[in-house]
């Protein structure tokens, strides 16, 4: 989905928090084949803590302390509370590059890993933008 796309929701076009390039949706596809059902996380800790991580769906405790976002090519996306403060007033779109990274992230052993690339919301986006809700929807 690219920049100048929007999510529907309730009859009201309502801008996506966070989306996926198509070059990540193709390395969602590979690992849903694998491994089924898919969900990220983005919890803001050290070292490769702060990238969006790819578990199987199930596989990681959503709790309280967890935002939903929204969707990304089917799999649900949350984010730390803690770490939604700092960047609850941008879009992320979720990416990949080449490199291992260091954490438990099911894309890792492919030799790539998952980022985050942001920018600002527009006023106009802002004015629309999609509900966050804490822990499991």
């Amino acid at each position: 989905m690219t920049k100048k796309q929007w999510a529907f929701s309730k009859n009201q076009m309502m801008t996506p928090r966070v989306e996926a390039t198509d070059a990540a949706k193709k390395i969602i596809d590979q690992l849903r084949e694998e491994h089924g059902e898919l969900m990220f996380h983005q919890s803001g800790g050290c070292c490769d803590g702060s990238s969006p991580m790819c578990f199987p769906k199930g596989d990681l405790m959503i709790n309280e302390t967890d935002v939903y976002l929204g969707t990304i090519h089917d799999c649900a996306f949350y984010m730390s509370k803690d770490q939604f403060e700092y960047w609850k007033h941008t879009q992320l779109t979720v990416d990949i590059t080449s490199g291992r990274g260091s954490s438990f992230s099911l894309e890792i052993p492919l030799g790539i890993r998952f980022v985050i690339k942001s920018r600002m919301y527009t006023e106009e986006e802002a004015k629309n933008l999609s509900p966050t809700r804490s822990g499991e929807p």
